[in-house]
Order: structure tokens, then C-alpha cells, then sequence
């Protein structure tokens, strides 16, 4: 973190100004402190991914306010939605938020709900407590920087029922709107952005995607082999052979949204560990991709690929 500017915080005025702000909004010292800044190139130089790219999307993010990076699985979703959130709220006093989605998430977990607490006689009672999104919400209203929500395996989730009537405070940013459960309003700041991932091989197409797709941006992660190299750069692992036997697999599988992800091989140790990742996590995958193949499967066996991969 980098600590704010001496000159400013020795400001008699400045400080009793602020001072002033604190106690009305709940600011704390932390909110001056800014985030290190993450340049959208080094980030490039990081990932493979071009940084024209990168650029639109976080035009895309900046334009909409929330983005859904979607793709197959082990494609970097996730890792992308983190170097984007930290390029986001990069010199300014925000914060990022991760929050996993599952099958079990409820609007009661992510907005507000009643909630049963034991007193010490033994009683219960059900006070209305405040879920995840709302606790970020109005810690987000104490900031003046970007505060990016980071909602991972968004597909996992029914969305629609865990955001509730959020679908619709996304386009109202900065008013006051009024919560289904008690007597309380959320506002949304302008200072929100809200980062989704979703593997679009699990990725719903009804009516409640038709609501997210209005309103969040789509941004499509796809494996690059790029990705690859970039990594291996400097661990001496020479990925050519590795990248055309995954070409010649996606031309095999033929469906862009269960193509086989990269995450597999971003590893340092990979000229040691291949064969075992080979056999023991990608193997295993193919044969529910290829399971009516079985010829096709037998050309991406271990055996079989082993002489394209480690010469």
C-alpha cells in the first residue's frame, strides 16, 4: 500500500475537512491509503493476452459497470478477474471483494435476511442481518475509488434469485432503493464495479440470462496459447508441441465452450509433473468429452502424445 502524501495529511485544514467527512460517512484513516497502480501492459506481459484486448474490456467494464467473464472451464476467468480488479482500483482507496457462488447461495446470504440467533436463556430470535453485497455496498460508499465485487462461478448460482431486485438497482446507481425484506434502502455508488465469471459450458440460456445479459457486459476468455508461452517464458519448458497437440484436441472436440483449459500446465515444475498431469487430470476429463469416441480418445492418450509433447 502506498501511504498518502506527506504534504497533504500535514494540512491542519485538510485534516479537520476530513475529519468533518469521517464522522458523517464512517470513513476511517484506511480510506486514504491508495492501492498500488497495475498497468494494463504489465499485466499483457503477464498473461499473453494482448493488450488491445484488455483495453476494450475494461472499456466494456467501465461503460456497463459489471462485466461477466465467461469461457470454458481452466481458461484464467478467474485469475483475470483478479489482475482486472486490482488494474481497477489501482491508486485509488478502494478495495476488491471475492465472493464464491454455489448451488446453496440464497438472496438471504447475498442481500438481507432474517437470521436465527440464540440468546443465552436458550430463546431464538430472527434479526434482519445484512448479506455480503450490502455490507460491500455501503463500505464501497466510504470510499472514493473504484470498489470492485468479485462474483466467482456465477453459473453455479440461481443468480436471478441470490441478486433479487439488485438486478435492477445495477441500472439506478446512486439512488436510494428500498430492500423486499424490512424497511431499509440500498444505494449502489458509482464507485462499483461488479466482476462475474462463468463457464459457459454450465452456463444458463433462459429467461433469467436474458436479464443478466442486459445489463452485465460479456467478456469471453478463451485458452490462449499465448497464455502458455508467456508463462514458460522463464521455465525453460518448451510449450510448441504442448500448444499443437491442444489445437489438434480442440479441432477433435469441436466445441469452443468445452475446450480443454490451460490451467493445467501453468505450472513451474511442468517438465517434471506432465506425464502425471497428462494421465491423472487430463485424461480423465477427455474421456467424458470423448466418451462416445473412444477411437478419437485413444489418439489423446499419454502414450500417444507423449513424443509431441517432450521430444
Amino acid at each position: 500500500m502506498v501511504e498518502p502524501d506527506d504534504d497533504l495529511e500535514g494540512d491542519d485544514d485538510v485534516n479537520e475537512t476530513r475529519g468533518v467527512l469521517d464522522s458523517l460517512v464512517g470513513r476511517t484513516s484506511e480510506a486514504y491509503r491508495e492501492q498500488p497502480e497495475v498497468p494494463l501492459s504489465r499485466i499483457a506481459d503477464k498473461s499473453g493476452r494482448e493488450l488491445a484486448l484488455l483495453e476494450r474490456w475494461v472499456a466494456a467494464i467501465e461503460r456497463r459497470g459489471q462485466a461477466v467473464l465467461y469461457g470454458p472451464p481452466g481458461s484464467g476467468k478467474s485469475h483475470m478477474a483478479k489482475e482486472l480488479a486490482r488494474h481497477l482500483v489501482g491508486g485509488g482507496d478502494g478495495f476488491v471483494r471475492h465472493l464464491v457462488l454455489h448451488g446453496s447461495s440464497s438472496y438471504e446470504d447475498f442481500v438481507q435476511g432474517h437470521r436465527p440467533v440464540v440468546r443465552k436463556d436458550g430463546t431464538t430470535w430472527f434479526p434482519l442481518v445484512r448479506g455480503r453485497f450490502v455490507q460491500f455496498a455501503e463500505d464501497a460508499l466510504r470510499r472514493r475509488g473504484t470498489c470492485v465485487l468479485i462474483l466467482d462461478e456465477m453459473h453455479r448460482a440461481d443468480v436471478g434469485r441470490v441478486l433479487g431486485e439488485l438486478v435492477h438497482l445495477l441500472e439506478h446507481r446512486g439512488e436510494p432503493f428500498p430492500l423486499a425484506a424490512g424497511d431499509t434502502s440500498i444505494v449502489l455508488a458509482n464507485n462499483i464495479r461488479i466482476l462475474g465469471t462463468m463457464s459457459s459450458s454450465d452456463a444458463r440460456s433462459d429467461a433469467a440470462d436474458l436479464v443478466l445479459r442486459r445489463r452485465f457486459a460479456y467478456l469471453r476468455v478463451t485458452p490462449d496459447p499465448n497464455v502458455l508461452r508467456a508463462f514458460h517464458r522463464e521455465t525453460g519448458f518448451e510449450v510448441e508441441g504442448l500448444i499443437a497437440v491442444l489445437a489438434r484436441l480442440d479441432h477433435t472436440i469441436r466445441d469452443p465452450d468445452r475446450a480443454l483449459g490451460l490451467t493445467y500446465f501453468l505450472r513451474r515444475d511442468l517438465g517434471r509433473t506432465i506425464e502425471d498431469i497428462w494421465r491423472f487430470e487430463v485424461e480423465p476429463t477427455l474421456e467424458i468429452l470423448l466418451r462416445d469416441r473412444q477411437s478419437e480418445l485413444a489418439r489423446f492418450r499419454w502414450d500417444a502424445v507423449r513424443h509431441r509433447i517432450v521430444p
